[in-house]
């Protein structure tokens, strides 16, 4: 009998626990699905099915080294288990545990009820710190420790040789103006885990939020831990082990940014279990009371200028022409773009999540639609917190360098009115003609936003929110660490938390 190695968001052979488990069979498949459906989706691009192609093609050449080789079908995940299993008889199905979208959730369940009806063993391994069937948030910060703490499974040696053919790979989205794009591959993960770590890292906590400075000083790991290219295992562990050489050393800002980095994956898999908690809060509020707060069909032009980056506030709308290009944000300029959007145009979380997800290289569902929502205020448990993109761009991008790049048509604003040209005497040789007047009066809408979000909290069910609250509410000690306490119900929700984390890789 054959084992069937399922490759998902898992693209690498190094630390891959699913195939040290197939390895030990005597043959084994290694197979990756292209799903045609599931690239029609209204949160999937072409820049993320291009990323896609690269990694797989780099899973390939590693497979090949081994032995063996990548099986690549076209098709319904159950229609392409079906067609080989009449040709290979395989008994076993191993795969890493997926935390994805709503649609690979209804995928997964559909291949569990075809293998119980064909007798194949379906076997799933962790590949973070998401815990599957976990009942409350007391302890998983000591669950998820540990395995981050557990040594590295080592790639397999050899595999055994596969000959089975392969689909094309075909052109499923439509090209992506996305010059900007990073690219896929292991290679590629680990060029930048190791710059990070003795170079760009050492800024990190201070130039994050910088849209400029931000680009280069972050780990930009993020698309790579989506797709698996790398683990977050070996993001931490290598962190861990550049913090013990740089142990006692000069205060050269390499130590709080190492520690900041760490805080921030740690974060990444508590928002990641969220969704992995909770599949519906892709589609609903987690607090039920907000649902209805906003509109669910958006003021479609308000909608269409805040993705198009042109609503006249200039620093929303570079960042906005900025993701189109490049296909990332750091964390500051994502809190931010979503939040206007929100609060200062009141449109739903889940239609801006649809563009923003598509946008993203690095989309992964738990921390996008667990952001989406905490940054639009319908968690019930985080504090509000309402971006002014005026002060924003003062503060982030003070000489206009980022903003300029972007808008071009601004290039005859003086500096002192770049964020505001409205109050510039030339603003009529620009505004309504090569630049759009702003569509809203920023201070107003965000008074009006701050009563009617407020008044919602002031009068939402106790209960409903204690229900949030143990769910997913972080279990944090004084010093920000997650922590291992079975014993506490009501966990307090610490500073770092309520506050909206700088959550940026």
């Amino acid at each position: 009998m054959t084992t069937l190695l399922w490759f998902k968001r898992d693209l690498r052979i190094h630390d891959h626990p699913a195939l040290a488990l197939a390895a030990r069979d005597d043959r084994v498949v290694p197979l990756y699905i292209v799903e045609p459906e599931y690239w029609a989706l209204p949160d999937t691009s072409g820049r993320q099915y291009a990323f896609l192609q690269e990694s797989l093609s780099d899973l390939q050449t590693a497979l090949r080294h081994l032995g063996s080789d990548l099986v690549i079908r076209v098709g319904d995940a159950v229609t392409v288990f079906q067609e080989l299993y009449q040709t290979v008889k395989f008994d076993h199905v191993i795969s890493h545990e997926e935390t994805g979208n709503t649609w690979t959730f209804a995928r997964d369940k559909r291949v569990a009820a075809w293998a119980r009806r064909q007798g194949v063993r379906w076997t799933e391994r962790p590949q973070s710190g998401v815990v599957r069937r976990l009942q409350g948030r007391d302890g998983w910060g000591g669950q998820r420790n540990a395995f981050i703490a557990q040594a590295q499974i080592e790639a397999p040696k050899v595999l055994p040789p596969c000959d089975l053919p392969s689909d094309p790979v075909p052109n499923l989205c439509a090209p992506d103006p996305c010059s900007g794009r990073q690219k896929g591959g292991r290679d590629h993960a680990l060029s930048l885990l190791g710059g990070f770590l003795t170079d760009r890292g050492q800024t990190y906590r201070r130039a994050m939020s910088s849209p400029l400075q931000g680009a280069v000083a972050c780990s930009r790991l993020s698309p790579h831990l989506a797709l698996g290219t790398i683990t977050i295992r070996e993001v931490v562990q290598a962190t861990v082990a550049r913090q013990r050489e740089i142990k006692g050393g000069p205060r050269d800002g390499w130590a709080g940014s190492l520690q900041s980095f760490q805080s921030r994956l740690a974060w990444r898999d508590h928002f990641m279990q969220k969704l992995e908690d909770e599949p519906a809060l892709e589609h609903r509020c987690l607090h039920r009371a907000y649902e209805g707060m906003r509109p669910l069909e958006p003021d479609h032009s308000r909608l269409t200028a805040w993705e198009n980056g042109e609503t006249g506030l200039p620093f929303l709308d570079a960042c906005m022409r900025s993701l189109r290009t490049v296909g990332w944000l750091n964390f500051r300029m994502r809190a931010m773009v979503v939040s206007v959007a929100s609060y200062h145009l009141w449109l739903d979380w889940r239609s801006t999540g649809q563009h923003l997800a598509r946008m993203f290289t690095d989309y992964e569902p738990g921390i996008h639609w667990s952001q989406m929502q905490m940054q639009s205020g319908t968690t019930g448990i985080n504090t509000p917190r309402i971006y002014n993109p005026i002060k924003q761009g003062r503060d982030q991008d003070p000489t206009g360098i980022f903003t300029r790049r972007w808008l071009p048509e601004l290039a005859d604003v003086p500096d002192n009115h770049l964020h505001t040209p409205w109050i510039w005497d030339g603003a009529g040789r620009v505004l309504g003609k090569t630049y759009p007047e702003p569509i809203i009066d920023v201070a107003e809408a965000a008074r009006v936003a701050r009563d009617r979000i407020f008044s919602m909290r002031r009068s939402v069910d106790r209960s409903e929110t204690q229900r949030v609250i143990h769910k997913h509410a972080s279990r944090k000690d004084s010093a920000g660490h997650f922590v291992n306490d079975r014993a506490r119900r009501k966990p307090r929700r610490s500073k770092a938390d309520s506050a909206q984390l700088k959550f940026d890789l």
